[in-house]
């Protein structure tokens, strides 16, 4: 039994792959594809496979999630499952924990190189959805702001603009976590947003069930709810700019920087990655060269927000 793991990132559309790998379930039983999202991994499949505080205290949590997870790939197999794909954002780092740290998933070779270990030998795919730095970090703190967390002063926004910690640094973290025969494959947010069936058979490589219409669930909150958010919690909600859609926190210049980060970023992946992996295109749609065309690379900027009409909003 082959093991995919789609590892996100935050913010590029993982709840909408989750809901059509969910939606199809049956159908895709059917064709030996098995599916492990948040609802079962988040319910104590993964528990004490990273050290916390938990961990410090019982030195052999870590040895019963691997025998737990090892347990549930033989019931899986028993039930014909040739190829699993599971999905978890947080396999990689929590979303406060990036907020905290202010950089791109700063531990995510020590938490996938625990995760190979725990899929023994099964894991032969690894699916990572990068996103233009500008818009995930905007996306990110207004889901943050949304569920609690302060609003970000100058200085941390700052340090975000700053940073020079890319995807590239990201995946090369990654592919050295991993065994070498698993194959990582790069499928950038903004050619695959809203297209799970597209991303479940060039990115899995599997059989997928063809998927109607565009999708986008768990999107950013805008500004009205993010002042309707801050209000509640008897914050105050002037500090936002005025008008709707799309917070964007960062000014022209440290959109400019991150954007520079993220060319370099792609620009790297389509020369080849140094062969720690694979960029995969969507060849179905209008190519330029080598290159990202300017209709990806503007997906998921504002203008792109307001075809509310071709998204699903979610409930």
């Amino acid at each position: 039994m082959d093991v995919i793991l789609h590892i996100g990132a935050h913010r590029t559309g993982t709840t909408t792959f989750q809901d059509y790998m969910r939606s199809h379930r049956e159908t895709l039983a059917t064709r030996g594809i098995g599916f492990w999202g948040p609802y079962r991994t988040r319910r104590g499949l993964f528990s004490g496979l990273i050290p916390g505080a938990a961990a410090a205290r019982h030195r052999d949590l870590c040895r019963r999630a691997e025998g737990r997870i090892r347990l549930h790939l033989a019931r899986a197999r028993a039930d014909g499952v040739r190829s699993l794909v599971v999905s978890d954002e947080n396999m990689i780092g929590c979303a406060r924990a990036n907020l905290r740290a202010r950089t791109l998933y700063p531990a995510i070779g020590e938490r996938m190189a625990r995760f190979a270990r725990a899929f023994d030998g099964h894991l032969t795919r690894v699916v990572i959805s990068p996103r233009a730095q500008d818009l995930y970090w905007s996306s990110m703190i207004a889901y943050g702001v949304a569920r609690g967390l302060p609003l970000p002063g100058g200085a941390a926004l700052d340090h975000i603009a700053r940073q020079t910690r890319g995807w590239r640094d990201v995946i090369t973290d990654l592919a050295c976590a991993l065994p070498p025969q698993v194959d990582i494959q790069v499928m950038p947010f903004e050619m695959f947003t809203g297209r799970s069936d597209a991303l479940l058979r060039l990115g899995a490589g599997l059989d997928a069930p063809a998927d109607g219409g565009l999708r986008w669930l768990n999107r950013a909150p805008d500004l009205p709810t993010l002042r309707r958010r801050l209000h509640e919690r008897g914050q105050d909600a002037t500090c936002l700019p005025d008008g709707t859609g799309r917070w964007h926190p960062f000014d022209a210049a440290a959109c400019a920087a991150l954007r520079e980060v993220y060319a370099d970023d792609i620009m790297w992946l389509t020369a080849g990655a140094d062969g720690l992996a694979t960029l995969t295109e969507d060849r179905t749609g209008t190519r330029a060269g080598n290159t990202l065309p300017p209709g990806a690379m503007t997906q998921g900027y504002r203008t792109h927000d307001r075809q509310e009409s071709h998204l699903a909003q979610p409930r």
